[in-house]
């Protein structure tokens, strides 16, 4: 295996991910850990994660200790400056900051076997490294960043980003780093990590039972598929109709999943809609969301009796926007099911996909033969729609947002590069625009189209869809759906903005 120290970045689990599509496993050690953790557990190479701090901001004595197990190590961004710092290296808070596209040379060396000598590269980051360790030899540098890489006998330190799709060539210098200098052996694939989280569940949950939340999509219904070959008739399903879905969601579910699982469909409209009354703040309704499911869940739990247990489709891009990683990351918005739980639950919580991203996922879906329409639906986020309505949601604004997305996706569906998209959807927006429809006046709301392309949903660029879609969209939205009278159109990538809009 290959140990990914995890310093807190934002892009951690894409390293991980990275080194599986290697064929080899990775696992995610935090900082703040022992590297007792890893004896025992045939590691052939440390990748030292990026991260939010500084390095001659704190003691990093104690990180010395991932360096002491005689196997290569890579630091990218945070961690090739620790790596400097601590071996006697200077580090300082950089006079030229780069974020975004740089232009990388690099000198010759196995860690850029059979990529071009320039090579354009991803940079985040405020300090550099302004001298390199005695007996280090600099082997890559940009325009502003005379270090941008460095290497020190087992030691590989870059300043960019090699696991994010904007590097080019980034998957073939972590390939180079994992194969030609760990000389790691290729076990990682779908079916190892199946069996082995079926016998995870198993040793977990023995003879009890155990229930699985599900939305209809593809994460929930692969963890309940997996679940389910552990457990067996010991899992019940249970889909939760909130009140904050798609049009005619519940029914498509029942039809779709009722032959094939153990399902249970519970209406609890108006019992969310009630808890949502008046709340205006996203997170807050992320934590109402979250919390009223664990009650129905717990209450659902009492009534089969000897449940202990909730299986969840969580994904890793959950948790990190979540700040539940492993690593000292920040919150950018409390998902639902993760840090929109109750800090007191009767239940333990299962999550088999926590550690993988959506298209890994899908992968293994299609390894346990699951039908296509699910493996390759949208992804749509457990909060509903309820965080597609910018500011108080109600029935009334539920049921315009629902028209005017049932349009959109009609539309969308004709488009020829329809399965390249990631995600595609209406916002309601907390706007009143003045209009002037059948010769009067109208002061309406405002609705937003979103469409992004995404490998994994860390980051995402905008969909340049075509002016006659959008126009026939916008019309329809504004002649077919009561209460809309102006329709926009967002352009904004990830980062700096999230998929959806709260």
């Amino acid at each position: 295996m290959i140990a990914v120290i995890d310093f807190g970045s934002q892009y951690t689990q894409l390293i991980a991910r990275r080194i599986r599509e290697c064929g080899v496993y990775s696992e995610i050690i935090s900082c703040h850990g022992s590297a007792s953790v890893l004896v025992g557990k045939d590691v052939e190479g440390i990748v030292l994660s990026g991260g939010p701090g500084s390095v001659y901001e704190i003691d990093i004595e104690n990180y010395r200790r991932f360096f002491s197990l005689g196997v290569p190590v890579l630091g990218i961004c945070y961690g090739m400056q620790l790596a400097a710092q601590l071996f006697g290296g200077k580090v300082r808070k950089s006079k030229s900051r780069e974020y975004g596209l740089a232009h990388l040379t690099h000198r010759k060396d196995p860690l850029f076997a059979g990529i071009p000598k320039r090579v354009h590269v991803w940079m985040s980051h405020g300090d550099t490294v302004v001298r390199v360790p005695r007996g280090a030899r600099v082997i890559a540098y940009t325009e502003n960043t005379a270090v941008a890489a460095f290497r020190l006998r087992g030691f590989y330190g870059l300043q960019f980003h090699p696991e994010v799709r904007h590097t080019r060539h980034g998957r073939r210098i972590i390939s180079n780093f994992v194969i030609k200098v760990c000389h790691a052996r290729r076990t990682w694939s779908a079916r190892r990590f199946v069996e082995d989280e079926i016998n995870r569940i198993r040793e977990m949950v023995g003879n009890e039972k155990a229930i699985c939340g599900i939305s209809g999509g593809v994460d929930s219904t692969v963890a309940a598929t997996i679940a389910a070959r552990a457990l067996g008739k010991n899992l019940i399903s249970v889909f939760v109709d909130n009140g904050v879905l798609r049009m005619n969601e519940r029914e498509e579910v029942r039809a779709s999943l009722s032959p094939v699982m153990n399902l249970r469909v519970i209406d609890a409209r108006d019992r969310f809609l009630s808890s949502l009354a008046n709340v205006k703040d996203a997170e807050r309704k992320r934590k109402v969301i979250g919390r009223e499911f664990i009650k129905i869940f717990e209450a659902e739990a009492n009534r089969i009796g000897n449940v202990k247990y909730l299986v969840q489709g969580t994904l890793y891009p959950d948790v990190i926007e979540s700040g539940q990683g492993i690593g000292p990351a920040d919150v950018i918005k409390s998902h639902h099911n993760v840090g929109g739980l109750p800090k007191r639950m009767k239940l333990k919580i299962i999550e088999p996909l926590r550690m993988l991203f959506k298209d890994e996922v899908r992968s293994i879906g299609r390894y346990l033969g699951l039908p296509a329409h699910y493996i390759e639906r949208k992804p749509f986020p457990g909060p509903g729609l309820a965080v597609r309505i910018v500011g108080v949601v109600n029935k009334g604004r539920l049921e315009t947002l629902r028209q005017a997305d049932q349009i959109l996706l009609e539309e969308a569906h004709k488009l020829r590069n329809y399965g390249s998209i990631w995600q595609i959807f209406a916002v309601l927006l907390p706007l009143g625009s003045v209009g002037v429809m059948g010769d009067r006046r109208t002061y309406d709301s405002v609705c937003a189209i979103r469409a992004v392309r995404s490998d994994d949903g860390m980051t995402a660029d905008w969909v340049r869809l075509p002016h006659n879609f959008l126009n026939r969209v916008s019309r329809r939205i504004v002649n077919e759906v009561k209460g809309i009278n102006r329709v926009v159109f967002d352009i904004t990538s990830k980062p700096p903005a999230t998929i959806e809009w709260e």
